[in-house]
């Protein structure tokens, strides 16, 4: 069966009427991205180009990018959103919580649902050993919050054609690589169905700005266009939306007012739902069950 044979193409104006939660027309989630970036190894993006293209290992600048995030970023974000009670996925390299264990247990305290996203950053296809990464990844994070994760997110979204095979085996229900369309859909695997949850490439800060070098302000028109046309269409069916965000793009100073003004855009709509990545496939399930 070749790939995109798991996933049949669905119209969405053929796909059923679904009722979100207590009437509400957009359900709206958060991914806050938290990575481990080896400082031996090449980064996983750049800031700063090497000078007269030599690059070299380690790779203080980029490196630093980055841990200015985990350091000083994700504690900007983390107070934007918890100021808001707004819930969040937190996708996690599961070696996170040994690595940045006051991240990994100020958002286990805050009650975030933790989501695995590989053990430490880098693409599910130069995996060495792929299953082992997974199964690491999921129960580093199942041991540190005291539950097993049930959703996914893998690393620049990169899988192989036994990514989501390995995934449901170690109980992974819902992906969030797939994106696809603005609602979720099954795949079937050997151990189970696999669900995706709609994620977004363009309502991500790493795109916005460290891949399109948009000005700091686009990501709030970009993101309050999206949500204003999602929730327009969500009076004839429900929708979701995605924000990804990453402590060193969004979590900067020059940048965190617009994340802030943001979050204040959707919780001043009475028709929003806020989820987590498991909130909404286990709707989107029962939702299906009932039709």
């Amino acid at each position: 069966m070749a790939f995109t044979d798991r996933i049949p193409y669905l119209a969405q104006i053929d796909r059923p009427k679904l009722r979100l939660p207590d009437g509400k027309k957009l359900a709206v989630w958060v991914i806050l991205n938290v990575e481990e970036w080896r400082i031996e190894n090449a980064m996983p993006r750049t800031v700063l180009s090497p000078p007269m293209g030599q690059p070299l290992l380690p790779d203080v600048p980029n490196w630093s990018w980055h841990e200015y995030g985990m350091r000083a970023g994700f504690w900007r974000q983390f107070k934007a959103l918890t100021d808001r009670n707004m819930p969040v996925t937190l996708a996690l390299n599961g070696n996170v919580c040994n690595s940045y264990p006051r991240v990994a247990s100020a958002a286990r305290e805050a009650g975030f649902e933790f989501m695995g996203h590989g053990f430490v950053q880098g693409p599910m296809h130069k995996l060495e050993n792929q299953a082992d990464a997974i199964k690491r990844a999921v129960d580093t994070i199942a041991k540190f919050s005291g539950k097993s994760p049930r959703s996914w997110e893998s690393p620049g979204l990169t899988e192989t054609e036994e990514t989501i095979d390995l995934l449901r085996l170690n109980g992974i229900e819902y992906l969030a690589d797939w994106v696809i369309d603005d609602l979720p859909q099954d795949i079937a695997t050997p151990h189970g169905v696999m669900t995706t949850v709609p994620y977004s490439v363009e309502t991500n800060d790493i795109v916005i700005h460290a891949l399109q070098h948009l000005s700091s302000e686009q990501f709030l028109k970009r993101c309050t266009d999206q949500f204003d046309r999602l929730y327009l269409e969500g009076a004839t069916n429900a929708r979701i939306m995605a924000i990804s965000i990453h402590p060193y793009i969004t979590g900067v100073p020059h940048r965190i007012k617009y994340l802030e003004a943001l979050l204040d855009y959707v919780i001043g709509h009475d028709g929003v739902a806020l989820m987590t990545a498991s909130e909404i496939g286990d709707w989107y399930r029962g939702e299906m069950a009932r039709l």
